[in-house]
């Protein structure tokens, strides 16, 4: 598949010019204006932006700026007649890659657009690595039937345009579930932005979400982007929605309907487009009907429900839950893996776990610190392990 490009200017000549010097060598694509070159990138991928400075209308500046929302975050050049350090660096903090001047060098330019390419193809593929590196770091490990279940199901679910609700006790990983959702989704080149929605206080969480504009209330210096917007063509990830309070409850509300918000302090609405996906450890119904929970957010919210298991449910998954973390941990902090007798393998397989992965993680941590190289008996490990009812 050949690169493709934009080439925004408002004179045609000039739009003519470029587009047919690149054609054999591009998929190339033209605009005469921001309001065109915006519809085009809602629709297009492109590979690089080459924009005027100066148009009818709204200019270059802004278009970088929509241009660094999309999903596919494309490589910006910017072209002007008026030429100047400061006009270039404004433009590379508006994100731009380079700044031309015109009369145009087609050669340099032309030069300009293959390194513009290959940047992107290098960030690409730095950006796959993470997620790699990531997805090595935290799978999801195990093999059980509920297990392989719930997978299955996210896998159908993925692709699809469906907000998605987690339910799940703590521990239990809801966030990695998340992940895999936005990973087998179209949306997985965009941001997977996560918060926790019980961390923060009401008027520090309506910010962080929404954004406010500068001088909104007190303390508000400058203009902030909330993770909605950071988001924009990927993944927010809500954890605990159950305990975001009443009022902000009625704004995300709007814009599960509009797809639309309001900065806190702003009058401009702003176009978001993000996947939703929740979780949570508490019944949503339940608090719906002690009116605690708008009704109608949980029917918006609760299009796909997907119970994440407790690990007492995944016995079958334990033994290799218990390797897994063992040998990271043993790499993390260079230590010998200590020998766990099958004794108490046993023991750890037959426990409720009612913190779920967390508890096993801390458990695997603290036997790597305290046995590393050391054969692990029954004497070696907390006694709560010894009572097998705990937590069922």
């Amino acid at each position: 598949m050949l690169p493709c490009i934009l080439v925004v200017d408002d004179e045609k000549n000039t739009r003519d010019t470029l587009t047919q010097l690149f054609d054999s060598e591009y998929e190339t694509f033209s605009a005469a204006n921001f309001d065109e070159a915006t519809n085009l990138l809602k629709n297009e991928h492109f590979d690089v932006i080459l924009t005027d400075l100066r148009m009818q209308g709204r200019n270059g500046m802004l278009l970088l700026d929509e241009a660094s929302k999309a999903s596919h975050k494309p490589a910006c050049i910017m072209m002007s007649a008026y030429g100047t350090i400061e006009t270039a660096v404004e433009a590379l903090k508006h994100g731009a890659f380079d700044f031309v001047t015109k009369p145009i060098d087609f050669d340099r330019l032309n030069v300009l657009i293959k390194r513009a390419i290959n940047s992107r193809s290098s960030i690409k593929e730095a950006k796959n690595t993470v997620k790699k590196k990531l997805l090595e770091t935290n799978p999801i490990i195990g093999s059980s039937g509920s297990l392989r279940s719930t997978l299955a199901l996210i896998k159908k679910i993925a692709p699809t345009k469906a907000n998605v609700l987690f339910e799940g006790e703590t521990g239990t990983g809801k966030e990695l579930f998340a992940h895999a959702v936005h990973a087998n989704s179209d949306r997985k080149e965009g941001p997977f932005v996560a918060i926790h929605c019980a961390a923060l206080p009401k008027n520090l969480l309506e910010s962080e979400l929404f954004g406010h504009e500068k001088g909104a209330f007190t303390g508000a210096d400058s203009k902030h982007i909330g993770l909605f917007e950071r988001a924009q063509g990927g993944t927010i990830f809500l954890d605990e929605i159950g305990e975001i309070d009443l009022d902000i409850q009625v704004k995300l509300l709007r814009f599960l309907e509009t797809k639309k918000l309001h900065r806190i302090g702003g009058t401009a609405e702003v176009a978001v487009n993000v996947r939703i996906v929740c979780a949570t450890n508490r019944d949503l119904a339940q608090l719906v009907s002690k009116q605690k929970f708008r009704e109608d957010l949980f029917y918006r919210l609760n299009v796909i429900k997907i119970r994440v298991p407790p690990l007492r449910e995944r016995k079958n998954d334990i033994s290799e839950l218990l390797s897994f973390y063992i040998k990271k941990f043993c790499d993390d902090n260079n230590l010998a893996p200590p020998k766990l007798s099958s004794e108490v393998i046993d023991i750890l397989v037959a426990y409720g776990w009612p913190g779920n992965i967390r508890e096993l993680r801390n458990f695997c941590e603290s036997v790597v610190i305290l046995h590393s190289g050391d054969g692990v008996t029954v004497n070696d490990i907390d006694r709560k392990f010894l009572h097998s009812s705990l937590g069922t």
